[in-house]
């Protein structure tokens, strides 16, 4: 279930939301360190609804960001749990 996991976080990406948490920290004047828990939360979340989304009960995608998404890489059960624990 890690492997589903960690897989499903460390596939690419921009990291978009995190930067947004971070320059909010900043613009509010507290040390961007402040907001590793947020950052951290909000991409875990975004992580979980691509892992959801991909599922074939929903989009069915074969791949994301060019690569196999969780439900192809591990199963169907494995990619639910995954995004579970993700959430």
């Amino acid at each position: 279930l890690y492997a589903a996991m960690r897989y499903s976080v460390m596939n690419g990406g921009k990291r978009v939301r995190p930067l947004l948490a971070y320059a909010a920290c900043e613009a509010l004047g507290a040390p961007a360190a402040e907001a590793n828990g947020a950052a951290c939360a909000v991409e875990l979340i975004h992580a979980y609804s691509l892992v959801h989304d991909d599922l074939p009960a929903m989009d069915d995608d074969d791949l994301r960001r060019g690569q196999p998404t969780t439900h192809k890489a591990f199963d169907e059960a494995y990619a639910i749990l995954a995004g579970d624990g993700l959430q």
